[in-house]
């Protein structure tokens, strides 16, 4: 973990609305060999991934019906700062509702060009941090993680809009449509190699099966 991460021998917890913006304009998305140019429009999106702090009070504040593991995770005060696992595709879109209606905001899940955009910059680099991987920046196979970690734990992997957790820890949920019946996720996990978390790569997963290695982080429509 990044001495950074750390303050005065605790962990610091994030605010639901701690957000950056993903700014307007055009990104170069795509895996090699098949990249296009997206125009964007401007979009804020979690700085770190949901925790389960956040999603045990969204449980406690919903009523909620969760897997028996995430909802054990979101009662260990020791998990409190790690990205909460184990939710569908669906449980992800009811805590963006109730999100919605804390911040009195527009949220949603992220798509995947935001996403993506948010994880490469305009540079459109491999990594968040940038074109050279490096295991001390993430939770991966690489880094001997082994488990999921604090969203905090790594600062200095944080991508160009200063969104951290974009590479490794825990896939995350994304809103592209479905195809044949599966939903996208994005990011890698701590099971996955350098490979795997790069920014460019898109897993298809099935939307009602709740993995311990996905999460998600929300995004929010700029107020107009």
């Amino acid at each position: 973990m990044d001495v950074a991460a750390v303050s005065s021998g605790t962990r610091r917890l994030p605010d639901l609305d701690d957000v950056v913006e993903i700014a307007a304009g055009r990104y170069r998305l795509g895996e090699p060999g098949e990249e296009r140019d997206v125009d964007l429009a401007a979009v804020l999106v979690g700085r770190y991934p949901v925790t389960n702090a956040q999603l045990r009070a969204f449980v406690g504040a919903t009523g909620e019906r969760i897997a028996d593991d995430a909802a054990r995770r979101a009662e260990d005060p020791h998990l409190a700062d790690h990205p909460a696992t184990g939710l569908t595709f669906a449980e992800a879109q009811a805590f963006c509702a109730w999100a919605a209606a804390e911040l009195a905001r527009r949220v949603r899940l992220p798509t995947g060009d935001e996403w993506e955009a948010a994880a490469r910059g305009h540079d459109a680099r491999p990594w968040p941090w940038g074109h050279a991987f490096d295991p001390r920046r993430c939770a991966c196979v690489e880094s001997g993680a082994g488990r999921t970690m604090p969203v905090t734990a790594h600062p200095s992997g944080a991508s160009p809009c200063h969104a951290e957790q974009l590479a490794g820890n825990v896939w995350e949920w994304v809103a592209d449509p479905p195809v044949e019946g599966w939903r996208a996720v994005r990011g890698g996990s701590y099971l996955d190699h350098e490979w795997g978390v790069r920014a460019s790569r898109s897993l298809a997963a099935d939307p009602v099966r709740a993995t311990p290695t996905t999460g998600f982080r929300i995004a929010i429509d700029p107020d107009h």
